[in-house]
């Protein structure tokens, strides 16, 4: 059961990983550039979820579901509108200026917008952890022995819904298919009648809203939040955007579900000391054999 466990635990921390990834390749794959500011968004879903359902949680009677629900939906529909405007209005004062700008000047800004939403939310929530709640509540299945919480059920359903949603929209939506063509060559694009600007917008605000998706199950899971929350799991799911191949939705889903279960296999098997140079020594592995990711596609370079 110990194997089990482990590899249920992985593939858990592995779809929160995937979900944000998923925001970093969208970003990358359009816009091609690294917001290193992702994971500092998801800090703020995770604030925005807090005090949404600390503020409705005494409203309902004690023990109820409605107690536990009502909040977490309210906690996650907030969560979703404040990120989504954050993450539009980030790309329009940060980065919009920086179009054609070279790639390490939207670099540092990148790096520069991610500590000032850290000390932004330590000046406005301090430092302090604060401890939050399920969204879903504590409870769990057993199944054989084995005992499943329904925030790792809740949160593997909404990889899976999210992944398949997404490539939904990029293959079959008129924006979807504009962010496609945008990906392939801007100028093209905006020659052909695309708004180009429009659509790494929405880019940005369908990302920052994934973010506060993952936020908020990050902070389900692992209760403790602080301004400095996102930081490794954003670091970590770029790393996973990478192993799957930056740029493919599949491929981040894959590589966040594989970097989570290693690390989780890693800490359990080996130690929790070393369980992030695992992670980041695979990666390395993976990236010599295949440079462009597990479901990466190498471009050549025209000369």
């Amino acid at each position: 059961m110990t194997f089990l466990s482990y590899l249920i635990q992985g593939i858990s921390l592995g779809s929160i990983y995937a979900i944000i990834a998923l925001g970093y390749t969208m970003v990358y794959g359009i816009a091609k550039m690294l917001n290193f500011a992702h994971g500092d968004v998801i800090m703020v879903g995770g604030y925005m979820c807090f005090f949404a359902t600390s503020g409705l949680r005494g409203n309902f009677p004690d023990g109820s579901v409605a107690q536990t629900v009502v909040p977490g939906l309210a906690g996650l529909l907030l969560a979703m509108a404040v990120c989504t405007l954050l993450g539009v209005t980030i790309e329009r004062l940060a980065y919009k200026p920086l179009r054609q700008a070279p790639s390490l000047a939207v670099l540092i800004t990148a790096i520069g917008v991610s500590y000032f939403l850290q000390n932004g939310a330590q000046v406005l929530w301090t430092s302090n952890p604060k401890v939050c709640t399920s969204v879903i509540g504590r409870g769990a299945i057993t199944l054989g022995g084995l005992s499943i919480s329904h925030v790792i059920l809740l949160t593997v359903a909404m990889c899976v819904v999210i992944m398949v949603a997404l490539t939904w929209f990029t293959g079959n939506t008129r924006m979807g298919k504009a962010m496609r063509a945008c990906s392939e060559d801007k100028a093209a694009a905006q020659l052909m009648g695309i708004n180009v600007d429009a659509t790494i917008s929405m880019t940005f605000a369908i990302g920052s809203a994934l973010a506060a998706v993952a936020g908020v199950l990050f902070t389900s899971a692992y209760p403790t939040l602080m301004p400095t929350t996102g930081a490794l799991p954003g670091i970590k799911a770029f790393t996973a955007a990478v192993f799957g191949g930056i740029g493919s939705i599949p491929g981040a889903m894959l590589g966040g579900i594989l970097l989570g279960v290693i690390e989780t296999f890693a800490k359990g098997y080996i130690s929790t000391q070393v369980s992030d140079a695992i992670v980041f020594a695979v990666l390395i592995i993976i990236l010599l054999v295949k440079p462009a990711g597990l479901l990466g596609k190498r471009i050549p370079e025209k000369v």
